[in-house]
């Protein structure tokens, strides 16, 4: 089975180091949604955006409480709407640092998380807890009162939008040789000996993304008995922790081989790491951290792309992309990709703008056949 990412583990140390902090009702929220199965990096940005919540009940003197986790509960029974609004406001006027010294405004997506994540603790208060009495700890949901902004632009234009930033198979295609043969090409010494040493790595993780259209938390995870080469399948660890079994393209495989016939060479890990994807650093092999497989396929895809910088996701997108134009159905797209629903994968409907293009075409021929009066003759 797939073993949990070190972003994963991570969000684990995350949220036992955050509980010790919040108030008990947080502590029963987050074993609950262990029991549902959702994630630790959700959970965990869940805890983020809590700390923040409650620092500002206290900092607003709406609590006595000089810290945290004495917070009770009945001051969330009986916050007004208004205050809950003034903390929105709050978010939405405060400057968040992108990087070092550099300040901006927070995004509405942003501010949309952390509405999300108060909506699901209210949620549970007032509907799943359970006090020693077989009731819930309050009733009263201020934030149902709450809405969430709508997204600001349609499923069509998102589509089109996000078409603008990936790839079509000829550039996918391109991308991939352009790491295998030319970018050591733009390198100094210094950089191709590292470059050398990674690229068969490199290049069976971009293959991999673009041969099977699978996340970067579930690329990272990936153990060396989840390959099976003989019948061209590897097992991932989808959301949700659930297991999943994913076919990849025979080309994508092939790179996969030949990265592992050396990967034991190169990085020398201990024979306890089964991790397929490792990184070596002060003299030791380690799994590859998201953040560094984020930072690759930024890196190499800008370099092929003059400028074009692409994430994982992106090459996801691709993947379907590609998948609905050689005529796949969105069901079985939907599987590949691990979506719980098919109104997710059917937004890669509008990506192929291809048959759109070729009606635009003929409504606009000029062999027309029309009357002089200007109507068709039938």
């Amino acid at each position: 089975m797939p073993a949990p990412t070190r972003k994963t583990i991570s969000a684990e140390r995350h949220i036992e180091q955050a509980i010790e902090h919040l108030p008990f009702y947080v502590t029963d929220f987050v074993r609950a949604k262990r029991r549902a199965s959702l994630s630790p990096t959700t959970i965990s940005g869940y805890l983020h955006d809590y700390k923040k919540f409650f620092d500002w009940l206290r900092m607003e003197g709406l609590t006595d409480a000089k810290d945290n986790k004495d917070i009770p509960f009945t001051v969330l029974e009986s916050l007004k709407k208004k205050e809950v609004e003034y903390f929105i406001e709050m978010l939405m006027m405060e400057k968040v640092e992108q990087r070092k010294d550099v300040f901006v405004d927070r995004s509405k997506a942003s501010v949309s998380r952390f509405i999300q994540s108060l909506k699901s603790l209210f949620n549970y208060l007032t509907t799943e807890s359970e006090d020693d009495d077989g009731e819930c700890y309050f009733h009263r949901n201020v934030l149902a009162k709450i809405k969430t902004p709508k997204k600001s632009e349609s499923a069509a234009h998102r589509a089109k939008r996000i078409s603008n930033q990936i790839l079509d198979k000829n550039e996918m295609d391109g991308l991939l040789n352009f790491v295998k043969y030319e970018y050591e090409k733009t390198l100094s010494p210094r950089l191709l000996s590292r470059f050398k040493r990674d690229r068969l790595r490199d290049v069976a993780i971009i293959a991999l993304f673009q041969g099977s259209g699978i996340r970067v938390n579930e690329l990272a995870g990936l153990l060396l008995p989840d390959i099976d080469s003989r019948k061209g399948d590897i097992s991932v660890l989808r959301k949700g922790n659930e297991a999943d079994t994913v076919s990849i393209t025979p080309s994508s495989m092939e790179e996969l081989i030949n990265y592992l016939n050396e990967r034991e060479s190169i990085y020398k890990p201990d024979s306890k790491n089964q991790y397929v994807f490792l990184t070596r650093y002060a003299g030791q092999a380690n799994s590859i951290a998201v953040k560094t497989i984020q930072t690759l396929v930024g890196k190499y895809s800008q370099a092929y792309l003059v400028g074009k910088r692409l994430s994982p996701h992106k090459l996801r997108h691709s993947f379907a992309l590609q998948w609905i134009n050689e005529g796949g159905s969105l069901v079985a797209l939907r599987d590949q990709l691990g979506h719980e629903t098919i109104e997710t994968t059917a937004l890669y409907t509008n990506l192929s703008q291809e048959e759109q293009r070729e009606i635009l075409k003929l409504m606009d021929r000029d062999e027309v056949d029309t009357t002089k009066d200007g109507f068709t003759n039938n």
